[in-house]
C-alpha cells in the first residue's frame, strides 16, 4: 500500500512538472508603464493560455486574453508603432496595443510602413520566460 502512495505522488509530480505559470514585462518607462505577457498551462497535455496586460499606472491597466500557444513558446516580437502604440507579433498573429488608454486589439493586416523598429522579443531562454531587448542600432 505504501508503494502505491509513493507511485501516485511521483506520477502527480511528474504530471505537473511540465506546467507553466509565468509572466514577464517589457518596461517602457519604469515599472508603471509596461506590456506584460502572461502564460498559463494547467496540464502537460493542455494548450498554453496567454494574455497581455497593458499598463500605464495610475491611469489604466487592463488584461486581454490572446491566442493560445504551444508548450514550447513561439517568440513574440514587440515593435514601436506610434506614440504610445506597440505592435506585437507571434507566429503571424498581430496585435496593436495602446498604452494611452490600455487597449489591445487584433491587427489583421498591419502596414509595414506603420511599424517602427523592433524593441525586443518575449521568448523562453533556458526554460524561463524573458524579454530580450533588441540590439541598439549604431548612431
Amino acid at each position: 500500500m505504501r508503494w502505491r502512495r509513493g507511485a501516485i505522488a511521483a506520477l502527480c509530480a511528474l504530471g505537473l512538472a511540465a506546467c507553466e505559470d509565468a509572466a514577464i514585462s517589457y518596461r517602457i518607462e519604469g515599472m508603471n508603464h509596461a506590456l506584460v505577457l502572461e502564460r498559463q498551462q494547467s496540464f502537460p497535455w493542455s494548450e498554453v493560455k496567454q494574455a497581455v496586460v497593458v499598463s500605464r499606472l495610475p491611469k489604466c491597466q487592463r488584461k486581454y486574453p490572446i491566442e493560445s500557444d504551444r508548450a514550447e513558446m513561439t517568440p513574440m516580437k514587440v515593435y514601436e508603432a506610434g506614440d504610445l502604440l506597440w505592435a506585437l507579433e507571434q507566429d503571424g498573429r498581430w496585435y496593436l496595443a495602446s498604452t494611452e488608454d490600455c487597449r489591445l486589439q487584433p491587427w489583421d493586416k498591419p502596414d509595414p510602413q506603420a511599424l517602427g523598429p523592433v524593441v525586443g522579443t518575449f521568448l523562453h531562454r533556458d526554460g524561463v520566460l524573458v524579454f530580450e531587448p533588441a540590439p541598439k542600432s549604431a548612431p
